[in-house]
Formats: structure tokens, sequence, C-alpha cells
């Protein structure tokens, strides 16, 4: 799915009590008026009327809402899409182990949802996606979203609105991972609406080949996944750029495994034997032991990896030197590892490809490609033994179980303690030179990065990122200041 049909163009409007006046003023006390509230058609493949419907039907059960007509009546608007689609089939007879497409359909999908006051000012987002069992994914996915939407706007007040800084026209050219890029390519767009004297442009190249580019200064700014970028291609540089935390996203194994009753789940020893070309094959004992409720096939793993250095590959392959010896003896952690097997993709968008086409096969992908394509992602085992599934909750149990972040922002939250954590999590920065002699880039980079930090986070979670910690946008704030 191309990334600009995902993005919001539809919307709603909503807003409860503890937030009434924050959207109009950041000092006068929250009004405590019932609002108005515009469910606008969501931008789905099909079944977007469903969608509305079962939307509205949850609102009409908050006394802190009334619903607008038409968009001119309403006091802010919300929207967004989603789809629903087949994962497999459950067998009418289980103990006939078949794959093959013959029993009850298990549905799945995913709703994204911003909501927006009329300037079109973001004031929060969410991307649900159902429970493993869901009989009702729409209607599961509508009573996510607003329970999250209630739960958000109670805890205070939208973050005030960072006015970016007047410039001349200025152009800005990024280059680097993929693992972030539906919600910059988003960002580069807002803020140009925000600030139309700014051009931002950016290619999804890879961390290695964007932090390249910005090493030999034909790039403005770089985007890794990796804390040691720098350190791993020019350790003599390491001081002289520094690393801005813009989301925290997740990394998913994906499978091409047509007719599973349900999610596959993975130990760290099942992952490092497949990549490391040990495990072959899909009923390997490894892999049936964590998944004794499903019938794996017998069919010949076929592993897909990235071709390019990857910020991606750094995470993923973090997690399996933190959690395998074997992996981390053999391979180790880095942007392009010497991978003993497996068919080579390039970039997020080429590995979701590669492993939709192959039947057998698995790659790891960023959690939104994964939605995107329609793909089957597997369950994770933490250091506590669960099995976790990436969501938003998910990934914000990781950060919040990690080691407080420190002024450089480099840290690695792959593989943290605790419960509920999805363990291959993980931020990504924006890379940027300490010294930019050209003023008006300079003064261009720093008002992008003061609103990054700041609105732009509410734009996050559609896209299914989390948004940075509130103490660490604040840290930014004023390390941004070390720009000169």
């Amino acid at each position: 799915m191309n990334v600009s049909r995902f993005r919001m163009i539809a919307c709603l409007a909503f807003c409860c009590s503890i937030f009434g006046s924050a959207f109009a003023s950041q000092t006068t006390p929250a009004d405590q008026s019932t609002r108005r509230i515009y469910v606008e058609p969501f931008v789905t493949q099909e079944g977007s009327e469903k969608f509305r419907e079962d939307v509205i039907a949850e609102l009409r059960k908050l006394n802190s809402v009334s619903l607008a007509g038409d968009e001119s009546s309403a006091d802010v608007i919300l929207g967004g899409g989603g789809e629903v689609w087949i994962k497999g089939y459950r067998s009418h007879n289980p103990q006939l182990g078949k794959v093959a497409p013959n029993g009850t359909p298990i549905y799945t999908g995913f709703l994204s949802i911003e909501l927006r006051d009329r300037n079109g000012q973001t004031l929060w987002s969410y991307l649900a996606t159902p429970p493993a069992a869901s009989g009702d994914v729409s209607k599961d996915l509508s009573t996510l979203i607003v329970k999250k939407m209630v739960e958000a706007l109670a805890q205070g007040q939208a973050p005030p609105r960072v006015a970016p800084l007047s410039q001349p026209t200025t152009i800005l050219k990024g280059a680097g991972a993929t693992f972030p890029f539906p919600v910059y390519e988003k960002w580069f767009t807002n803020y140009r609406h925000e600030n139309p004297a700014l051009q931002i442009t950016y290619e999804p190249v890879g961390s290695e080949a964007g932090i390249q580019s910005l090493l030999a200064n034909s790039v403005d700014f770089g985007a890794s996944d990796s804390p040691d970028v720098i350190h791993e291609l020019a350790p003599q540089d390491d001081e002289k750029y520094l690393f801005f935390p813009s989301v925290v996203g997740a990394v998913v194994p994906v499978v091409n495994l047509p007719g599973l009753s349900g999610d596959i789940a993975f130990t760290p020893e099942a992952l490092a034997g497949i990549y490391l070309g040990k495990i072959k094959k899909w009923n390997d004992p490894i892999l049936s032991r964590a998944n004794r409720d499903l019938h794996l096939p017998d069919l010949d793993i076929v592993v897909v990896h990235r071709a390019e250095g990857s910020g991606t590959s750094y995470a993923w392959t973090d997690y399996l030197s933190k959690t395998s010896p074997e992996w981390k003896a053999q391979v180790g952690t880095s942007l392009a590892p010497k991978w003993p097997v497996g068919r080579e993709a390039n970039g997020n968008d080429g590995v979701s490809k590669l492993v939709k086409e192959q039947i057998g096969s698995i790659g790891y992908v960023e959690f939104i490609y994964a939605l995107q394509n329609h793909l089957s992602y597997g369950r994770v085992r933490n250091r506590n033994g669960e099995f976790v599934a990436a969501s938003l909750g998910s990934i914000a149990a990781a950060v919040n179980r990690s080691s407080k972040i420190d002024g450089d922002f480099k840290i690695s939250i792959v593989d943290a303690p605790g419960a509920g954590v999805y363990p291959i999590s993980s931020f990504t920065w924006i890379v940027v030179p300490a010294h930019i002699t050209d003023d008006a880039k300079r003064n261009a980079l720093t008002g992008f990065l003061r609103w990054m930090a700041g609105p732009a986070q509410r734009q996050a979670a559609a896209l299914g990122y989390l948004p940075i910690p509130k103490d660490v946008a604040s840290k930014e704030e004023a390390a941004i200041a070390r720009i000169q």
C-alpha cells in the first residue's frame, strides 16, 4: 500500500469536557460544555461505512459528546482510515491439520485515526489493531479507538503549538532510514503547510547510505535507527554530529504462511536459528514447541533480509545479539551484517514486497509496513518469557522500562525488561551536524526540530509510531541550542 493512501485525509469532530478550552486557549480554564463532533467517511478499500457507524455508536455512549451533522457545525474533527482482511482460516476439523482456506475465516486489520481542530491542527492520533480473538474487528477497533481517545484527552491539555521561525525560501535535503519514512513524509508535507518558505526533501535510501551522504556533506541531515551509526561508519567524527530522537517504532518478524489459525510465536532461539540457517523448515521442533496450538507446515523457510546498510537491520541484529550468544559470536550487531543465509531486498518496502510474494518466507520490517502490506507479523518472546505482539501499548512498555535517556539521546531499548514489553522496539533519530555555517539552513533546521519535538508528535501514532516521551522532548528543546 502506498504511504500517501494511508495518510489522513478525513476528519471527525470531537471534544470532551476536560479538553474543552484547551484547543481555543492555553490559559483559560477547561470548558465544561458538551462539544460537537462530526464523523466523516473513513478512507478504506471497503467497509468504510461500517467503521464509521461503529465509531459513531461508541461516541453516542459518551455524555460529553454530541454528534454534528456536518463539519461546519462541529467544534473539532477526527478521521482517518483502516482496513480489515482475512489473515487465515480456522479449520472445521482441527485434527485434519489442514492449512488450505476451507474453514472459518479469521480477520484482522487496523484503524488509524487523527483528531484535528477546525484549523487542521492535529490534537491526537492513534493506530488500533484488534485482539487476536476478535469476533467483530470493526467494532473492536472502534471501541479501542474511542477508549484511547477519552484516556488521552483526560490527561490534560494539548501541548502548546510551536510557531516555526520565519525564514526566506530554503531547501533542506535529508536521506537515510526507511524505518520512519511514513511519518517523515507526513511531517515534511505538513510542516511546509505551516511554513511555505521551507521545502524539505528526503530520500529513504537506508541508514548507511543516508549517513554516508551526511558525512560527505551532500545532504543537510541524515536519519538512522542506530544510535551507533556515526561510530560505526566514521568513529573519528563522533563528536561532530548530534542525534535527535524523532519517534519510537518496532521491528516485527513478518511471515508468508497462508492458512495459519493464529499468529506465530517466536523465541529468540528460533529467530537466531532461522537467520543462522540452522532452522530450515517451518515445522522444526524449536518452532513447534512454541506454537503447540498451530499446525506449522512442512515447508522450507525462505529467509529475507536487507541488502543495504540498515538501521532496521541494526535493531534486528541487536535483539539477536542480546538474546543469542551464538548469534553474537558469529554475526553480531551491525547496520550491514554478514548474513549467513537469505535473499536480499532494499528497504522496508522491498522486504515487505518479497515476503508477500514468496510463500514460506520470513523477513523483518517496521511495524507499519506489516500493516500496510497485510502481512502476518509474529509475537516475540520478551525477557519476562511472554510472547508479545507489536502495538503502541507494547512499544510504550519498552520505553517505560528502559534506562533513563541521557543528554546525547543515544540509547538502545531493544530487549527491555518488564511485563508487556515488545522486545524489538527502537528509537529512530534525525542526525545533524553540530556546526552549520549556512545561517538560513541552520535556522530552518532548528525550527523544524522544535516543531518535530512539539506538535508533530501528535501526528505519529496514527501511523503506528509512539511519540517520544515528554521528558525527552523537553531535553531535545534544550539540546537544539547546541547546533551552532
